[in-house]
């Protein structure tokens, strides 16, 4: 089988923030702000799969505010941040928006990720993910988190699907 067939029935994206759409580091400024470092390219790609129909959901831990902005400025609106069960929140969504599992691909980095990975029908993870979510992925990126793996995927499922396009209409952010 061809690695690459496995990514041809994704439909929805559903993506974990820090460590995959940032390097998962964090800079504490003076004044207590934590500041995230997020990829241009892994912003256009998701631009690109919203315009081309697909589902984009993000389900983070995480609760920064400048971070929800950025993704909504992105298209990204199924927005879930301060979340602690994960998979909780995965299932309702692909309940509420009758989802099948297995056209899902949710990219995910450490262990708050490993039972929605288990899931869906497409697990991936960065190549600096956490050993448990380097095992029960089936895809792998090259790249690291916030380096580009949004994009890896993202390009993968789109230009299978003939949806990948130079003539796309989408500003980079």
């Amino acid at each position: 089988m061809n690695i690459l067939e496995i990514f041809q029935p994704v439909k929805t994206f559903v993506f974990d923030v820090d460590g995959v759409l940032t390097d998962g580091g964090v800079w504490v400024m003076e004044d207590g702000q934590q500041v995230r470092r997020m990829s241009t390219r892994d912003g256009f790609a998701l631009q690109l799969a919203i315009r081309q129909g697909y589902r984009v959901a993000i389900i983070s831990g995480g609760t920064a505010p400048a971070v929800r902005m950025r993704l909504h400025k992105l298209g990204v609106l199924e927005v879930h941040m301060g979340i602690e069960d994960k998979l909780g929140v995965l299932k309702n969504y692909i309940a509420t928006n009758a989802l099948d599992p297995e056209t899902v691909l949710y990219m995910g980095d450490d262990i708050p990720d490993y039972r929605p990975m288990e899931a869906v029908g497409l697990p991936c993870c960065p190549s600096d993910a956490a050993t448990e979510i380097l095992r029960v992925s089936k895809y792998i990126s090259p790249l690291k988190g916030g380096e580009g793996c949004v994009r890896d995927v993202i390009e993968k499922v789109l230009k299978l699907n003939d949806h990948w396009s130079l003539d796309t209409g989408v500003v980079s952010h």
